[in-house]
C-alpha cells in the first residue's frame, strides 16, 4: 500500500501528545536529533515541542512530505522501549 501526505497526517494525529526523538539530515554527513512532543497537527505540518533542557528553542515544525522523502525520521518513545 503507498503511504501518502493524508495517511502520515492520520498516524500523527493519534500520537499528540507522546513524547518522540527526530532525526534529521543537516548536511552530507551531519544528523541533528532532538527530543520532544508532539503537540499539534495541521493540514501541511505538524508541530513538535522541544525539551527544553537539550534545546535553545521551544518548538520545530516539520512537513509530512519530509517524512514521506525520509528527510528525517521520527521515533516515538513507547515504540523504543518495544524493540
Amino acid at each position: 500500500m503507498p503511504i501518502t501526505l493524508a495517511s502520515i497526517k492520520q498516524q500523527l494525529d493519534a500520537k499528540i501528545g507522546e513524547n518522540l526523538t527526530v532525526v534529521a539530515q543537516a548536511g552530507r554527513k551531519k544528523v541533528i536529533r532532538r527530543k520532544g512532543t508532539l503537540k499539534e497537527t495541521y493540514p501541511v505540518v505538524f508541530v513538535v515541542a522541544l525539551d527544553q533542557k537539550e534545546n535553545s528553542f521551544e518548538r520545530v515544525s516539520y512537513s509530512y512530505a519530509d517524512l514521506l522523502t525520509k528527510s528525517i525520521q521520527i521515533t516515538f518513545d513507547d515504540e523504543e522501549q518495544a524493540s
